[in-house]
């Protein structure tokens, strides 16, 4: 293979695979790898002809090395998320090099490698790329990929959210769902996970807070017949349940720190062991996790591990709670009540709908739709009414400083945001004097500014 000089080999319509690395040898596995899938290949040693051959050529696939003569692979993943994102990127970095590899996904990376490159990840790897749905929404011609209009309303939070999901599924990196109970987490995890490249194999959802501890092992990784009391035959785990797919873990934060350790190895090393077999199985399996917890509180309680922490949350996707998207409600309300009653549901009248407007919903989108199923089971001549809907007696301020339909969650958070501006306002926005002069530690106002969405 040369060095020296951009390497192209046309061959016809085929799918066509950029390589680049500055090792020979490896340039040639991955050419031959790729042209024993039926797919073309032009390899590159360094980021300037890589920069010469995308100028000249759209490619399916970009596979990387991330130490390159002239640059780094980062330069590549950039460089094609911001001119040429219909390519995705796959980065090849040093073993162990968990940092790089998280790095590389920020930016914007499909997935990544390890070297040795093992050839039956990097020819799922190349399947799964291949595979991704075109932005425009069709997947092979013919084909509709998922959608999100399962997302209701047009407020800026859930735009943002749809466009965050569109950007996640087309990567492999861990996301990790943050939003209070009821805002849809696992909604998410699912549409993250039907328009992705994986969405014609199995989403599994588990409930980390529903599994007693003794069985989580043998839940997770699946057991060997023998292994203990009970086990009368061979059964697979959620990791080889979810083979080729998505793996959701809701409420993650309430794994014990044991089980932590060894879901961190298996995210590592794409490998786990049955409990009472001696040798372990790959899978291809992508994380999502959720909690309503605050993941970064936990670690700093100690409840939770940073390394796994890190691990998980790769990417972050923050859903709103419906008080901050009241604009949503009525079509809410609308969707909510065709799924609740067919095509002709009861209506609501138009102080029902003002009072659900107004309410705080701290129960949020899980709490509208109990209200509405109780609502029109209550509801006389197909209306319904104030009376019907028994929401709970609002917290509202009264005092002089409160704003009229503002809930007791919002006035707090009104008042800590004020607070928290006027000491950085005092400190010239250094925050370990803002943190001192509210008297709290610089790690809980740095969750505290993050939360409040405050903003230097």
């Amino acid at each position: 293979m040369l060095t020296g000089k951009v390497e192209r080999r046309p061959r016809g319509d085929l799918a066509r695979v950029l390589v680049i690395d500055d090792e020979a040898d490896i340039r040639e596995l991955l050419d031959l790898t790729v042209a024993r899938m039926g797919l073309s290949a032009d390899c590159a040693a360094s980021v300037a002809q890589a920069r010469q051959l995308l100028e000249q050529q759209r490619y399916q696939l970009c596979l990387t090395d991330m130490r390159l003569p002239d640059g780094e692979g980062l330069e590549i993943v950039r460089l094609i998320s911001e001119r040429y994102g219909e390519t995705p990127v796959a980065v090849i970095t040093a073993f162990g090099n968990a940092q790089n590899a998280v790095a590389a996904l920020k930016a914007g990376a499909f997935d990544y490698l390890a070297k040795p490159v093992a050839l039956e990840q990097l020819r799922s790897l190349i399947k799964s790329a291949l595979n991704l749905p075109r932005r425009n929404g069709a997947v092979d011609g013919n084909q509709p990929a998922g959608s999100a209009t399962q997302l209701v309303g047009n407020s800026p939070a859930i735009e943002h959210v749809r466009e965050t999901i569109d950007k996640l599924a087309r990567s492999q990196a861990p996301v990790y769902i943050s939003g209070e109970s009821g805002t849809g987490k696992e909604l998410a995890a699912r549409l993250i996970h039907d328009q992705s490249a994986r969405r014609a194999a199995p989403f599994i959802p588990v409930n980390c807070g529903a599994i007693p501890e003794n069985l989580m092992e043998s839940e997770f990784f699946g057991y060997r017949k023998g292994a203990f009391t009970g086990a009368d035959s061979e059964r697979d785990g959620f990791f080889q349940a979810a083979q080729g797919g998505t793996l959701f873990l809701d409420e993650v934060a309430d794994l014990p720190l044991v089980m932590q350790v060894k879901l961190l190895r298996a995210i590592q090393e794409k490998k786990v062991r049955k409990v009472g077999s001696t040798v372990e199985e790959s899978v291809d399996v992508r994380i999502i996790s959720a909690t309503h917890r605050l993941l970064k509180d936990c670690v700093d309680a100690g409840t939770f591990r940073q390394d796994l922490y890190y691990r998980v949350n790769v990417i972050e996707l923050k859903m709103p709670p419906l008080r901050e998207r009241r604009e949503d409600v009525q079509p809410l309300v609308e969707a909510l009540l065709v799924r609740l009653c067919g095509a002709e549901p009861p209506r609501l009248a138009l102080q029902s709908i003002k009072a659900l407007e107004a309410y705080s919903f701290p129960g949020n989108v899980r709490e509208l739709e109990n209200i509405l199923e109780r609502a029109t089971a209550l509801c006389n001549d197909n209306t319904v009414v104030l009376d019907d809907l028994q929401l709970a007696p609002a917290l509202v301020v009264t005092d002089s400083q409160g704003r009229e339909g503002e809930s007791l969650d919002d006035y707090l958070n009104r008042l800590e945001k004020q607070a928290i501006l006027e000491a950085l306002a005092k400190t010239a926005f250094n925050r370990t004097a803002a943190a001192r002069l509210l008297g709290v530690s610089f790690r809980s106002l740095r969750y505290r500014i993050e939360r409040l969405g405050i903003e230097e």
